[in-house]
C-alpha cells in the first residue's frame, strides 16, 4: 500500500465487487443458460468439479461451484473451494517482483548474472524483464525435473545454468516456466524472505484474498479440493509432487473463487502498485526487432470483438484455471477446475458468448490470398505424417521437438488417417511471425492446425489440436 487513501479506495472497490448483484428480470434466464451450459460442458469434458465467477460492471453476477471438490467424500465445489492456480499464479509472482522494483531492490533491466553469479556468460544478456515477459530464450524446465525430488533454490538455479538458450534474449517470445521459477528465487534473495511471504503480506491481505496461499501438502487447509486426471477415460487422483517443488513461483498457489473475485477488483482498481508499475505489467513485450508480442508480465494481452482482452490460463497437478477480463465489456470470467484434462478456456468462451453474443469465438473460412503458403503448409503436414520433418524446415523449435516431437506427430497423424483439404480460418501477426490457422478434416473429425512462419518463411511454431 502506498497511502491510506489508496487503501481506503481499494476497500471500497472490494466491497462493491463482492456484493452480488440483486437479480433482475433479465438476469434470471441468463443465469439459467449459464448453468445449463456449464453442466453440459462438464459432462462433455468429464469434469469432476468447476467453480465459475462472473463479474459484470464491477459487481458479482455469479459466484458458484458445480460438481465435486472431492469425489471420494462427495464434497460439493463452491466459491470457497481452494483449487491450485497453475500458471495463473504468474501474475501474482509479477506483483511480488514489481514490489521489489518499487522498493529499489532490483531493476527490470538488470542482468541475471547480478543475482546468479554462477550462471553461464550467456545469461549476461538476460534481464529481469526478459523473464517476466518470456523473451529470455530459456528452455522450459517443466517435464525435465524429477517431480518426486525436493530442490533447493540453488539446485534449481544450477539446473537452469545447464540449459542452452533457444534464441538470443529479447529476439523472440516463448513461454517458459523456468523464467518464473528464477523470478521467485530473485525475490527470495533481494527481499531476504520467501516470495510467498511477500505475496501474503503485500498482495493477498490488502487485496482481500483471504484464503490464497502457497501450496502446502502438510497443513490442514479448509476447503482444499482434490485434483484429478483422466487415464483411459477414467478419473484418477493427481500425481504426487515433492513439497519444495510445489512452492516455486511459476504458479504454485491455492486460490478460491472468492480470492480471484477479490483479485479482479484489485486489478480493476490498479491497486497495491503504482500506475507506472501497472503500465509495465500490462504492456506487450517489445522484441529486439521493434515488433511487439501480446504478452505482459503474467498477462496475455489479446482482443475480442475489437476490444482488449487480458487473460491467463493455468494447469498443474490435477487442476486447470482460466481468468479473462473483457475490458471493453466490463466483464470478467473466472474458471477453476480440478481435473488436468479439462479445458477451462471452453467454459470462458461459452460464458462470454452468453453474456454478450458479440464475444463468441468464431473461426470460419476466410479468403485465402496466399495459396502458395497454404500449399507449403499442407506439404509440411504431410511430412509430419511421414515423420520426415527436418530442422532445416524450422527457424525455431522447442528443445526436444527433434526427435521426440516429430515422432509424436507422426504417430498421432497416422492414427487419424488421410488428411483432407486445408481451409484457412485465421491469419494473425504475433511479434515478427505470421500465424496461419486451418481447419483440417481427418475423416469425420476436424482439427485446427496452426503454423507460424518467421520473416524468412521458415516454421516458427507448429500445433495441431481438435476443434
Amino acid at each position: 500500500m502506498r497511502s491510506l487513501v489508496r487503501h481506503l479506495s481499494l476497500v471500497a472497490v472490494l466491497l462493491l465487487g463482492l456484493a452480488v448483484v440483486r437479480p433482475a428480470a433479465a438476469q434470471g434466464p441468463v443465469r439459467g443458460r449459464i448453468d445449463s451450459f456449464v453442466r453440459a460442458e462438464m459432462e462433455r469434458q468429464k469434469a469432476p468439479g468447476v467453480a465459475i465467477g462472473i463479474v459484470k460492471n464491477g459487481k458479482v453476477f455469479l459466484a458458484k461451484g458445480y460438481g465435486f471438490a472431492n469425489l471420494e467424500h462427495q464434497v460439493p465445489a463452491g466459491p470457497e473451494t481452494l483449487f491450485q492456480s497453475g500458471s495463473l499464479g504468474k501474475q501474482l509472482t509479477a506483483m511480488a517482483v514489481m514490489l521489489q522494483v518499487e522498493a529499489g531492490k532490483l531493476s527490470l533491466e538488470e542482468p541475471l548474472t547480478k543475482f546468479f553469479p554462477g550462471a553461464p556468460a550467456s545469461w549476461g544478456a538476460i534481464t529481469v524483464r526478459h523473464l517476466l515477459n518470456h523473451t529470455a530464450g530459456l528452455p522450459d524446465l517443466e517435464g525435465k525435473l524429477d517431480y518426486r525430488k525436493d530442490y533447493t533454490d540453488e539446485e534449481l538455479a544450477r539446473y537452469a545454468y545447464a540449459l542452452t538458450l533457444e534464441f538470443p534474449p529479447g529476439s523472440r517470445w516463448s513461454y517458459s516456466n523456468t523464467g518464473y521459477v528464477l523470478l521467485g528465487i530473485i525475490v527470495n534473495r533481494v527481499a531476504g524472505t520467501f516470495y510467498g511471504d511477500i505475496l501474503r503480506e503485500r498482495v493477498f491481505k490488502p487485496a482481500g484474498m483471504t484464503t490464497a496461499r502457497v501450496i502446502n501438502e502438510e497443513d490442514i487447509i479448509p476447503h482444499r479440493a482434490a485434483g484429478y486426471r483422466l487415464v483411459n477415460g477414467e478419473l484418477k487422483n493427481q500425481e504426487w509432487v515433492a513439497p519444495l517443488l510445489n512452492t516455486t513461483a511459476d504458479g504454485s498457489l491455492y486460490v478460491s473463487l472468492r480470492d480471484l473475485i477479490a483479485w479482479d477488483a484489485a486489478v480493476q482498481a490498479r491497486a497495491i502498485l503504482s500506475p507506472a508499475s501497472w503500465q509495465e505489467i500490462l504492456s506487450p513485450a517489445r522484441l529486439t526487432s521493434g515488433a511487439t508480442y501480446p504478452y505482459g508480465f503474467g498477462w496475455e494481452l489479446d482482443e475480442r470483438n475489437g476490444k482488449p482482452l487480458h487473460q491467463h490460463s493455468g494447469g498443474w497437478q490435477g487442476f486447470t484455471s482460466f481468468y479473462s477480463r473483457f475490458i471493453g465489456d466490463s466483464l470478467s470470467v473466472i474458471v477453476l477446475t480440478n481435473c488436468s484434462a479439462v479445458n477451462p478456456a471452453s467454459f470462458v468462451d461459452g460464458i462470454a458468448a452468453i453474456m454478450n453474443p458479440a464475444l463468441a469465438v468464431s473461426l470460419t473460412p476466410i479468403e485465402d490470398r496466399e495459396p502458395q503458403v497454404t500449399a507449403r503448409i499442407a506439404a509440411l503436414l504431410e511430412k509430419a505424417r511421414e515423420g520426415t520433418l527436418v530442422p532445416a524446415d524450422f527457424a525455431y523449435f522447442r528443445t526436444g521437438f527433434f526427435p521426440d516431437g516429430v515422432k509424436m506427430y507422426q504417430e498421432r497423424l497416422r492414427a487419424l488417417g488421410p488428411v483432407g483439404q486445408l481451409v484457412l480460418v485465421q491469419r494473425v501477426t504475433r511479434g515478427d511471425d505470421r500465424i496461419y490457422t486451418y481447419e483440417v478434416p481427418f475423416g469425420t473429425k476436424v482439427f485446427l492446425f496452426a503454423v507460424g512462419l518467421a520473416p524468412d518463411d521458415r516454421v516458427s511454431s507448429f500445433r495441431l489440436r481438435p476443434k
